[in-house]
């Protein structure tokens, strides 16, 4: 059974409750709560106490012909249905990767198509948004460590599998590790088995070493 120490802060709940979150940031949250019993529940009390502010907010008049014109939208632009599954195609659930990221990972992690950006570390980014928010898989070989680098913005790591240790602190499967400029650190993954984990960030990482920092326009990290 995972035991799961770190969180994600009700503030982030509360935006993916909202629904305006990035989709990156989204994906993040959907597949810890995938994970997560505490979070999960705390999001649907948040979905709920929101649910309550809207029936108590004054409705609005809608423009005449307002639903005609928004369905005729829909009519036009509704993607087709997927194909029906086949007898003896049921996808085997991935061990690794939660259902949410698994959609946005090619199925399962045998379909990653991962890019190494040196020392045995491997990357492979999931989703990209306009908003400047990047979801990307990474493969950090057992006790390898992440150069020490802060950030543009708020980074949020999932661990999916093995473990890491940052400022004294432990993250295995499940874990959510949150960070924003005021952080500078260097995680490094537990000895043993390699760690793969999700990480998202709102902009490109601030690397201290100079190695990485030249690196960084070619690896787009």
């Amino acid at each position: 059974m995972t035991t799961i120490k770190h969180h994600i802060s009700d503030e982030i709940l509360t935006g993916y409750a909202a629904g305006v979150l990035p989709e990156a940031f989204d994906l993040a949250v959907a597949t810890h709560l995938s994970l997560c019993d505490e979070c999960r529940a705390r999001a649907m009390a948040l979905e709920a106490v929101g649910g309550a502010v809207l029936e108590e907010t004054e409705t609005a008049e809608m423009a005449p012909g307002a639903l005609d014109a928004v369905l005729a939208r829909v009519a036009g632009t509704a993607p087709e249905a997927p194909p029906a599954a086949q007898p003896g195609t049921v996808r085997r659930k991935d061990s690794v990767l939660p259902m949410p990221l698994a959609e946005y990972a090619g199925g399962s992690l045998d379909k990653v198509a991962w890019r190494s950006v040196g020392g045995g570390v491997m990357q492979a980014v999931v989703a990209r948004g306009d908003d400047g928010a990047t979801a990307r898989l990474l493969y950090i070989p057992g006790g390898t460590e992440v150069p020490d680098h802060s950030h543009h913005g708020l980074e949020m790591t999932l661990v999916l599998d093995g473990a890491f240790c940052d400022r004294g602190q432990r993250y295995g499967r499940g874990d959510v590790q949150i960070a924003d400029e005021t952080v500078d650190h260097t995680p490094v993954a537990e000895p043993g088995a390699a760690c793969i984990c999700l990480a998202v960030t709102e902009g490109r990482l601030k690397f201290s070493g100079l190695l990485p920092r030249l690196a960084q326009p070619f690896l787009r990290i």
